[in-house]
């Protein structure tokens, strides 16, 4: 079952470190945390905040520790499917999360969400559809669902993925249908 998961940062330098992470699961259930900033963590983009609209001040009134989240991550995510829609920004801010804990690193991966967006494709539809036919399914689901103005927040963001994942689903199950016909 994959697991969408997002990222907001303090920048996009190569210092930024995470602010807010959310996940959620298929059936909807979700979690979602502004992180307080680790010891050390000191980069600061006011234009990223800018986009996120997450200050420095309100993580650290609002901001939960680092292990508290990771702690829960890592028993809550440890055997699952994590997907992102971006998993090489994402999978900076997610190990700098669990080092920042004292985990390894690599202790959660990330791959990329059209991979599972392809893989329910193909679970629908088998050998039905091409490689090239999945990827243009995708494709299409995600231009239909771009945001006009993205909240460019963690939860939004990965229920956004759920939904594409969810619409790649319903699509193929739908050209199933007709091709049964």
């Amino acid at each position: 079952m994959p697991v969408f998961i997002d990222f907001e940062a303090s920048s996009l330098s190569k210092d930024s470190y995470p602010v807010e992470v959310a996940w959620v699961f298929e059936d909807g259930r979700s979690r979602s945390f502004l992180i307080r900033p680790a010891p050390g963590w000191n980069d600061w983009s006011a234009e990223a905040e800018a986009i996120h609209g997450i200050s420095r001040e309100q993580l650290d009134r609002e901001g939960v520790e680092v292990s508290i989240i990771v702690d829960e991550m890592v028993a809550t995510l440890a055997d699952m499917d994590l997907c992102a829609s971006a998993p090489s920004w994402d999978g900076k801010w997610l190990s700098a999360l669990l080092r920042a804990a004292g985990h390894p690193r690599h202790e959660l991966r990330l791959r990329k969400s059209d991979e599972a967006f392809r893989d329910v494709a193909k679970a629908e539809l088998g050998s039905t559809i091409s490689e090239e036919g999945r990827t243009d399914l995708v494709n299409a689901v995600i231009a239909g669902t771009e945001p006009v103005d993205p909240a460019h927040r963690a939860l939004p963001d990965a229920l956004l993925e759920l939904e594409r994942w969810k619409l790649v689903q319903a699509e193929a199950v739908t050209r199933r249908g007709q091709q049964d016909m």
